[in-house]
């Protein structure tokens, strides 16, 4: 009991004033120094096939060793076709009956997928998810304020993807809450760009679901360069975290200072699938796998790790703004 209460001191949660118009959330960490651990996965909602379950144990060991304070999802968390409701199946089968590791009973902090779109975009985004199980905290676009020196910002990137609204083909969009498109989109970075701008916090991060910079299947998704980056650049975003490309990446643009890192290897791979471009690739695996952040005011350090838990490769950037030399292994140290 005293482990629970432990736990649940830790994740404690309360709302904030918002900077804006965007929810606002803060995160307390429990350790001493004041450090943040966390793991970012996505595109992982397979009710544990396609090695859902194998990545969910080694999140499961990795988060124990590192003591993790949450876990990030970048979207599309049910496939295929999202939630049909707040008593779908899937929530259990694909999230709660999964992600059973007792490092991972911390928050849950997710975005939404183009393949949550595909669903009951207001099932999962409901409050009665939360009260089936606490961890999962699931909004279009927030911000969460940990351990008073990151300010993450979570971006709901699909409906800025104009395909989905024009060519949907056979698929079906919810934009309850949405339409129309461009009204959304202007809110959304107006007040973005309104917290971002009264954020102090030593490190800024964005989350979205949809690539903005890849060298996988999807690619560079034009309306998030040309829309959304601007805000961050303006902003002094440090790092931009998202799924959606069925891989694990780290690119750093030719033309930003913003590193770019893809955590989509939830779930289904998509091998042999590589489309190079003209930024500097630093880290690229066509396999499933995760991510790891550890985060403190001097230091930003980036792990990720494979189906078996192996690290693949690691990468930190210090307080001076200077990016250290990145690491390739091929076993755990």
């Amino acid at each position: 009991m005293a482990a629970a209460l432990a736990l649940l001191a830790v994740a404690a949660l309360c709302c904030g004033p918002a900077a804006a118009a965007l929810p606002r959330l803060e995160h307390y960490t429990a350790k001493n120094d004041g450090s943040l651990s966390l793991l970012v996965v996505g595109d992982w909602g397979r009710q544990g096939t396609h090695n859902q379950s194998r990545v969910a144990e080694q999140m499961g060991r990795i988060g124990e060793k590192l003591d993790i304070d949450f876990v990030i999802s970048t979207g599309d968390n049910f496939y295929d076709n999202g939630l049909k409701g707040v008593n779908d199946r899937a929530f259990e089968e694909s999230f709660t009956a999964i992600y059973t590791a007792q490092s991972l009973q911390k928050p849950w902090y997710l975005v939404l997928g183009n393949h949550d779109y595909r669903g009951d975009v207001l099932a999962q985004l409901s409050p009665v998810l939360r009260k089936t199980d606490s961890r999962f905290i699931c909004m279009r676009s927030f911000i969460v304020q940990a351990a008073e020196i990151v300010d993450f910002f979570f971006v709901d990137t699909t409906p800025f993807e104009k395909k989905y609204w024009t060519h949907p083909g056979k698929h079906h969009y919810d934009w309850r809450g949405v339409a129309p498109r461009g009204k959304y989109i202007a809110n959304l970075l107006k007040d973005l760009d309104e917290a971002m701008k009264q954020s102090t916090a030593r490190w800024k991060i964005v989350v979205g679901h949809h690539t903005m910079r890849s060298v996988s299947d999807h690619g560079d998704t034009k309306e998030l360069l040309k829309l959304l980056l601007p805000v961050l650049e303006e902003n002094g975003a440090d790092f931009y975290i998202n799924g959606h490309d069925h891989c694990l990446e780290h690119i750093s643009s030719r033309d930003s200072p913003i590193q770019y890192f893809t955590s989509g290897g939830g779930s289904k791979a998509w091998r042999g699938v590589f489309q190079p471009n003209k930024d500097k690739l630093r880290f690229f695996y066509d396999g499933q796998g995760f991510m790891s952040l550890q985060l403190n005011q001097d230091q930003a350090q980036f792990i990720f790790y494979d189906v078996s838990g192996n690290i693949l490769y690691k990468w930190s950037s210090s307080n001076t703004g200077h990016p250290q030399p990145s690491t390739n292994l091929d076993d755990e140290e």
